[in-house]
C-alpha cells in the first residue's frame, strides 16, 4: 500500500465527500433521517384576488395553483416588489478581529417577483434595484434558465428570488433544479462564536462567556464551531491577544471534545504570528484554519508547509473577503489553498453554479461565506445540496420573525432541507400579521 503523505490525505479528506452528497461530512456529527414535509402550501393554494394594486407587500402577491405544473415559457413578469426584510439572532453578536459588536440582526433588502400566472418567488437582493422595473412584461425564459440561473444581467439583483420562482413553478427545490447529488442532509458548523469575552467594557465576561455560546448553540443542535480569533490585531496587545486565542480554542476544544473546531482570524495575523498561535493550541485538532492573513503566495506557502508537517489533515479557507477570483484559483491549483469562501449573496447563486465546474476540475472545495442573514445559509445549503463539492455550510442561528422556516431544521451537526418547491418558504409576513 502507498503510504499517505500530508497532501494526499488531505486530498482524501476532501474527495471523501464529492461524490457522494454534499460534501465532506463534519467529523463528529450525525445527519440522522432526512428531513420530510408536506405539499408544498405555495404550490396548492387557491389564488386571492386582492393586491394587484395596492400596497407593495408581501401579502399583495397572488399564490398560484398547480404551479408545479406550469412551463417558465408561460410566464412572464407582472410585478417586483422590494421591501426590507428583519433577521433576529439568539443573542447580541461580538466583535471580531476587525470590527466592533455585530448586533443583534440585520435589516435585509428583500425582492418578490410576481408572473402574470400568479406565482411568485423572493430572495434576497443582489444589487441595485436600477432597471428592476423594466423587466415587467418580459418572459421568465428571457431572464433565466435553470440550467444556468440568471442569463439577463439587469435582472442579477432578483438571482435568488428568480430561482425560487422558477423552482416553484417547475415543482422542484432550488438544490434539484440545480443539480443532481440530490443530498438532504448537508453538514454544517456554527458560525456565530465571536469575542464576547471582551465585553462589555470595564467588565468583561471572560472565556465562560464564549463557552456559554458554544453551548447555547449546541442545544439548537450543531456539533462544530467556528471561533473567531486575531484579538491582538486590534483589541488586545498582541501577546495578550495571542494568549487569549489559544486558551479560547483549548478551552472550548476541551468542553465541546465531540466537536470539530475551525477558526477563522479575518487576516487579523500575520505568518509569523499564525505560527506561534499553532504552537500554541498544540495537539487541538483543527478542521480548517481561514483567513489567517492576506493572501500572499509565499505565507501561504509557508503555512502549507507547516501544515503538512504537523497538522496534515487541517484545510486552508479563504476568498471571504474582497476576494479576487483568478488569483484564488491559482493558489488553489498549486494547493496552497483547499476550500474557497466567496460569499453567497456576493457571487450569487448563478456565479456559484458558473464557478463550479472550475473548482471541481483543479481540486477545490467550496463553503460558500454566509455570516449575516440567516437565510444565507438556507441557499447555501441548497448550492451544497445540488452541486456538491461543498466541505461543510457556514450557519447563522437567528430567526426571521415574519418568515416560517420551520421546513428546516439542524441536527446533529447538520441541516436537513424540506423537499418543497423553490427554497420552500412563503414570503414574509407583515409584521403586524399574528
Amino acid at each position: 500500500m502507498t503510504p499517505i503523505g500530508p497532501r494526499s490525505t488531505r486530498r482524501r479528506l476532501l474527495r471523501a465527500g464529492l461524490g457522494a452528497g454534499a460534501g465532506v461530512i463534519v467529523p463528529g456529527s450525525d445527519p440522522g433521517p432526512a428531513a420530510t414535509a408536506p405539499t408544498d402550501a405555495r404550490r396548492d393554494a387557491t389564488p386571492t384576488a386582492g393586491g394587484r394594486s395596492g400596497s407593495a407587500t408581501a401579502d399583495a402577491v397572488i399564490r398560484p395553483k398547480g404551479g408545479g405544473v406550469t412551463q417558465l415559457d408561460d410566464h412572464r413578469i407582472a410585478r417586483v416588489v422590494v421591501q426590507d426584510l428583519v433577521s433576529r439572532y439568539p443573542r447580541t453578536v461580538g466583535r471580531n478581529s476587525h470590527l466592533g459588536s455585530h448586533g443583534s440582526g440585520p435589516t435585509s433588502p428583500i425582492a418578490l417577483v410576481q408572473t402574470d400566472q400568479g406565482a411568485v418567488g423572493w430572495g434576497l437582493l443582489r444589487g441595485p434595484t436600477d432597471g428592476l422595473d423594466g423587466l415587467v412584461g418580459r418572459r421568465l425564459t428571457d431572464l433565466f434558465d435553470p440550467a444556468v440561473g440568471v442569463i439577463e444581467a439587469v435582472a442579477e439583483p432578483l438571482d435568488f428570488a428568480l430561482h425560487d420562482l422558477a423552482g416553484t413553478i417547475l415543482g422542484l427545490p432550488v438544490s434539484k433544479m440545480i443539480g443532481s447529488h440530490d443530498d438532504s442532509v448537508v453538514p454544517c458548523y456554527d458560525g456565530a462564536i465571536y469575542f464576547d469575552d471582551l465585553d462589555p467594557e470595564g467588565n468583561p465576561r471572560g472565556v465562560d462567556a464564549v463557552l456559554q455560546n458554544c453551548a447555547d448553540d449546541y442545544a439548537l443542535g450543531y456539533r462544530a464551531f467556528k471561533l473567531k480569533i486575531g484579538r491582538g490585531y486590534r483589541w488586545m496587545e498582541r501577546d495578550d491577544g495571542l494568549r487569549r486565542d489559544v486558551e479560547v480554542t483549548r478551552a472550548v476544544a476541551q468542553r465541546f471534545s465531540d466537536c470539530p473546531i475551525l477558526v477563522d482570524a479575518n487576516d487579523g495575523y500575520d505568518i509569523d504570528g499564525f505560527v506561534a498561535y499553532l504552537d500554541g493550541v498544540g495537539d487541538v485538532d483543527l478542521f480548517w484554519v481561514e483567513e489567517p492573513f492576506a493572501e500572499r503566495r509565499e505565507d501561504l506557502a509557508r503555512l502549507r508547509s507547516y501544515l503538512d508537517r504537523h497538522r496534515p489533515t487541517t484545510l486552508i479557507a479563504d476568498g471571504e473577503l474582497r476576494p479576487n477570483i483568478p488569483f484564488l484559483l491559482e493558489l488553489a491549483s498549486e494547493k496552497l489553498v483547499d476550500v474557497l469562501l466567496m460569499d453567497v449573496l456576493s457571487l450569487g447563486l448563478t456565479g456559484w453554479r458558473r464557478l463550479m465546474p472550475d473548482l471541481i476540475r483543479i481540486g477545490v472545495a467550496a463553503s460558500p461565506h454566509a455570516w449575516g442573514v440567516p437565510l444565507k445559509t438556507l441557499y447555501a445549503a441548497h448550492l451544497a445540496a445540488g452541486l456538491g463539492n461543498v466541505v461543510t455550510v457556514e450557519a447563522v442561528p437567528g430567526t426571521v420573525p415574519t418568515v416560517d422556516t420551520a421546513a428546516y431544521r439542524v441536527a446533529g451537526g447538520s441541516l436537513h432541507l424540506p423537499d418543497l418547491p423553490g427554497f420552500g418558504i412563503e414570503p414574509p409576513r407583515r409584521s403586524t400579521d399574528p
